[in-house]
């Protein structure tokens, strides 16, 4: 029988970056072989995804027929069911809700073999994170787009730049995404049972991100503040808004920037906050 080569990775001081980014690769790859396994639940998260599409779809499309001029917060019928379609995919690849590993961590007391590991708590859970949003992108992002290519008209860009600065958002999106769910957890640490920030991120997060209706729908002071004072616009309404084009090039960019800016705000924060649970941990003699 072949055993099982069970030594950790050590980071050398000759080669720092080349066997930093070794160990990131090897976590990413085990968040993706971890969701390969939840074959049934991807196959019914990708049908309930594009179910909800219709309905979102035709909402919308209702709205853009009684809009004047037919331009609802300036898309039209196909970006709008671009923004539907390509939205429905990115849910799951962004995850706005549904993870609690850290809190449930926390709570049993587990986390504490984390501190031990030679990788970074925040490390160790974006790592897998980035490796599960790649299992979504190419067994779940793929089939409601081809639902709204198959049933509707959709928006395809035009301009040579949409695509590479999509894919950049996207990433942003899921970094920003991950940051804000390890902070949600991490409340564990003080409250003990973050079931109640948990909440309350899962019904804000829709809302504010984009899911339900895009923001350019509401005033445009109130869509800029929550840009500019939010992460939230960065995770679905950027990357869906640079994909149908529904700004000028620079804007675009601009608001991938600003998506840029609050993820390493975010990381950072998720490090502070890490930092200071630890020293409680100590402080409680854990």
């Amino acid at each position: 029988m072949d055993r099982l080569d069970a030594r950790v990775p050590q980071i050398s001081p000759r080669r720092p970056f080349r066997d930093t980014a070794a160990t990131f690769g090897a976590l990413a790859w085990s968040g993706f072989r971890r969701y390969l396994t939840y074959r049934q639940a991807t196959i019914a998260g990708s049908f309930t995804n594009t179910v909800f599409g219709f309905l979102r779809c035709y909402v919308l499309l209702a709205v853009a027929a009684g809009a004047v001029g037919g331009r609802p917060g300036g898309y039209d019928a196909a970006q709008l069911t671009t923004f539907v379609w390509v939205g429905q995919g990115l849910l799951s690849v962004v995850a706005l809700w549904g993870w609690t590993e850290l809190a449930d961590r926390i709570r049993s007391g587990d986390v504490t073999a984390d501190l031990l590991r030679p990788v970074h708590p925040v490390i160790s859970y974006l790592a897998p994170d980035l490796g599960r949003a790649l299992h979504a992108l190419l067994f779940r992002f793929v089939p409601p787009l081809v639902a709204g290519f198959v049933f509707f008209d959709p928006y395809v860009p035009g301009r040579p730049f949409t695509v590479p600065l999509f894919a950049v958002s996207v990433l942003l999106a899921v970094i920003g995404s991950m940051g804000v769910r390890f902070l949600v957890n991490a409340t564990a640490y003080w409250l003990h049972d973050a079931r109640g920030p948990i909440v309350l991120w899962t019904l804000a997060a829709g809302l504010l991100a984009g899911l339900y209706f895009p923001l350019r729908f509401l005033p445009d002071w109130l869509a800029v503040t929550l840009w500019v004072a939010t992460p939230f616009p960065g995770f679905l309404q950027t990357p869906l808004d640079v994909l149908v084009e529904r700004d000028s090039t620079p804007v675009q960019a601009g608001l991938v920037g600003l998506q840029a800016c609050w993820a390493v705000v975010l990381l950072a924060l998720c490090a502070l906050v890490q930092r200071r649970a630890e020293r409680r941990l100590v402080a409680q003699g854990g």
